[in-house]
């Protein structure tokens, strides 16, 4: 007897996305992160494949409300660079925090993700919002627990 293994399309894939509202509120921020990382990469479906943009949408709420264990919120730095000479910007998490919570949990997933092709499709499935309102109650999300 012949066993084969199928490769799943890109029009099931697409037919099968699914929406999921995720409330961050009192949640470690490591530990949604992974979670968010594994469902808009699809992981969490049993046709994934890594080659295919196979993932869901998630939209995070209260993402100004996150946890960030240990001594994290004075410590930990975001840090970018502008390309120019002595264009090192260093924020700490507290200050991220208030000006712009959103970006905290997207760099998080954003570092979950391989860098491939699929990531910038994976990344356009998270939709993250600071307080309780989001645009996306037509998609009727169902919750997503960790």
């Amino acid at each position: 007897m012949r066993q084969t293994t199928t490769h799943p399309k890109s029009k099931e894939m697409n037919a099968t996305e699914k929406w999921f509202i995720l409330d961050a509120e009192g949640k470690v921020l490591g530990q949604v992160a992974t979670k968010l990382a594994d469902v808009v990469r699809g992981k969490h479906k049993p046709l994934w494949h890594p080659s295919l943009n196979c993932g869901d949408h998630v939209v995070v709420i209260n993402a100004d409300k996150v946890v960030l264990t240990g001594a994290k919120e004075a410590n930990k730095e975001y840090i970018t660079h502008t390309g120019y000479r002595g264009g090192l910007k260093v924020k700490a998490a507290g200050k991220m925090r208030t000006e712009k919570p959103e970006k905290m949990i997207e760099l998080a997933v954003t570092g979950m993700i391989p860098r491939n092709r699929i990531r910038q499709f994976a990344l356009e499935k998270l939709h993250v919002y600071a307080g309780s309102e989001h645009p996306h109650n037509g998609q009727n999300p169902k919750p997503l627990t960790i």
